[in-house]
């Protein structure tokens, strides 16, 4: 591990600067001057941060659509797990190799090969809705297919973009950026599913929401396609294979950046569950349809939107601390949601998930990048976005669960059991506790 670990190298990402003061380009810098906004003074970081919303309004548009859609074709929670493994598979098989591509390749031309693949996946699902394959008794495999080829592409195309922000903004800068990237997810996680219910309403328009997503994503690559980038990933002469056995042998020694990832898998694995199951509890326990879906997760994104500018607001202080801390809330605030019956209170309680989750989230990808090496970073990357596709066979496992036992006792005792694993960190995990 480096001596100073706050020390990054240069930026490969443009050397263009913000204008000076005066004018409206003046009030603008003036405006973003701030600790909260900092790193949206760096006008490539705006460039990334605009694709980032492209993506995700369409990643949480598809998120509300698809488990909606399956659910309302099948009413079965097990297709609904089934369904992730679709999507988790290639995910868990390709993330490694998606790791070695961003310490291979420039990690721009990456992201926009991608983008321009979830476009294409998108678009054959709004032509099979729209032509009216996908209202025959079985079709929900089209959905499967579609969930497979976007594992696909998120596994190779995810640790690019989780290591590019770093590069972009330098090491002191990173909590921030992080912070403003979750937050703009957040945005769309608050508004991507309000109009992704209102698109659908009572008239099953999926078809729409599906265009969308499609548009999104190709205006992502507008974005990204402007990025400047002056700089070449290394040329190595080993295969790929040997890259992942180098950056796994860095990680067996890296152990805090080690503890940090075994600590956001559990926290993962034992609080995502809930999204997936989501529109079961609003069809048959809230009984609020589409638009109170829709409601809950974009007041989940409330929450996750005040987390990340508190975030983006504080010093590289106490970062190991607000990690367990950030997690507890969450899991806390899970079981009081799952045994909710009320929609106000489960309104209530889902803001905290998502400061919660928001928190889990950005201190746990600052802390892994900020003590990794950057030439070993894409490689570490792709481990840490390997728990996400390690949550799709917890969700399916909660899904199968579900079928037998109350869902209410399914999200809460995942919740339970992530309480008592935070608190265990806070007790005896001193070196993560006091980690800056």
């Amino acid at each position: 591990m480096r001596k100073n670990p706050g020390e990054f190298p240069d930026s490969d990402y443009g050397d263009i600067k913000p204008g000076r003061a005066g004018g409206i380009k003046g009030r603008y810098s003036q405006l973003i001057n701030l600790r909260t906004f900092s790193s949206l003074k760096n006008p490539t970081f705006r460039l990334f941060w605009a694709a980032l919303l492209c993506q995700m309004t369409a990643m949480n548009m598809q998120m509300m659509a698809r488990s909606l859609l399956i659910y309302r074709l099948t009413g079965s929670t097990a297709i609904l797990g089934i369904m992730t493994l679709f999507n988790a598979v290639p995910m868990l098989l390709l993330s490694l190799f998606g790791g070695v591509l961003a310490d291979r390749l420039p990690k721009k031309w990456v992201m926009i090969f991608g983008q321009s693949g979830s476009a294409v996946v998108a678009l054959g699902i709004a032509i099979s809705l729209q032509m009216g394959f996908l209202d025959r008794e079985g079709s929900w495999w089209i959905l499967g297919v579609a969930a497979f080829f976007q594992g696909t592409i998120m596994g190779l195309m995810m640790p690019s973009r989780q290591a590019m922000i770093p590069e972009i903004v330098g090491g002191e800068q990173l909590l921030n950026a992080v912070s403003l990237s979750n937050m703009g997810t957040s945005v769309m996680r608050f508004l991507a599913p309000a109009v992704t219910g209102y698109l659908i309403g009572e008239n099953y328009n999926f078809h729409v929401v599906y265009f969308t997503m499609t548009g999104m994503y190709l205006l992502s690559v507008v974005f990204l396609s402007f990025l400047h980038v002056k700089g070449r990933a290394p040329v190595r002469a080993s295969g790929a294979l040997a890259d992942i056995g180098e950056g796994i042998g860095y990680l067996r020694r890296q152990t805090i950046v080690l503890f940090v990832l075994a600590f956001s898998l559990f926290a993962v694995l034992l609080s995502m569950p809930y999204a997936m199951l989501l529109p079961v509890f609003t069809e048959d326990i809230l009984k609020v349809g589409a638009q109170g879906l829709g409601l809950l997760m974009s007041v989940s994104g409330i929450g996750a939107i005040a987390g990340s500018l508190v975030l983006a607001s504080l010093p590289n202080k106490k970062r190991g601390l607000m990690l367990i801390v950030g997690t507890l809330v969450m899991a806390l605030a899970l079981i009081v949601f799952a045994f909710s019956k009320s929609m106000t209170l489960s309104l209530v309680v889902i803001v905290f998930v998502g400061v919660g989750q928001t928190s889990r989230m950005a201190l746990g990808n600052t802390l892994i990048q900020y003590y990794t090496e950057p030439e070993y970073r894409g490689r570490v990357m792709s481990i840490y976005m390997m728990q996400f596709g390690l949550t799709s066979f917890s969700s399916f496992a909660a899904g199968l669960i579900a079928e037998a036992v109350d869902i209410q006792w399914v999200v809460g005792g995942f919740a339970m059991l992530l309480v008592v694993i935070a608190l265990l960190t806070l007790g005896f995990a001193r070196r993560l506790r006091h980690l800056d």
